[in-house]
């Protein structure tokens, strides 16, 4: 469990995703980004999957998405810890993502200065993934 005691725990748990093609989405999740298949249930368009992106925060994957890629919405993007953003975009990339911005180093803020790599992708339905890692002595 988190520390927020606001909310009694805290930190994310599960995103939701309305797939436009439900196999192929589970398919460039797990296969692809390497994420794990947890709970799933229901039947044709109402079928719905938690992955599991490796140490217990899930994209939860809804079948019955409409064809159509949305504009950006409410979610800018969803960001994930990997220990080596060139290679996650690599991984990502090769099941089908499109890179929106290439891995780079940055430095957020500056009490402290806190160093990390980042880059972004698209994912199969539009939706927007951040790759991200702490690289100095401030880990976020």
């Amino acid at each position: 469990m988190g520390t927020n005691e606001k909310i009694g725990g805290g930190g994310l748990h599960h995103i939701a995703l309305r797939a436009n093609d439900f196999e192929a989405t589970v398919k460039f999740y797990t296969e692809g980004l390497g994420f794990k298949e947890g709970h799933s249930w229901g039947e044709g368009d109402s079928r719905i999957i938690l992955l599991d992106s490796g140490d217990g925060n899930y994209i939860e994957v809804f079948a019955g998405g409409s064809g159509e890629v949305k504009p950006e919405g409410s979610y800018f993007h969803v960001a994930f810890r990997s220990n080596n953003v060139d290679a996650a975009v690599e991984t990502a990339v090769a099941a089908g993502a499109e890179v929106t911005v290439e891995p780079k180093d940055v430095v957020l803020g500056s009490n402290p200065p806190t160093p990390v790599r980042i880059a972004f992708v698209k994912g199969l339905n539009g939706e927007i993934i951040e790759f991200f890692h702490s690289t100095g002595e401030n880990q976020l």
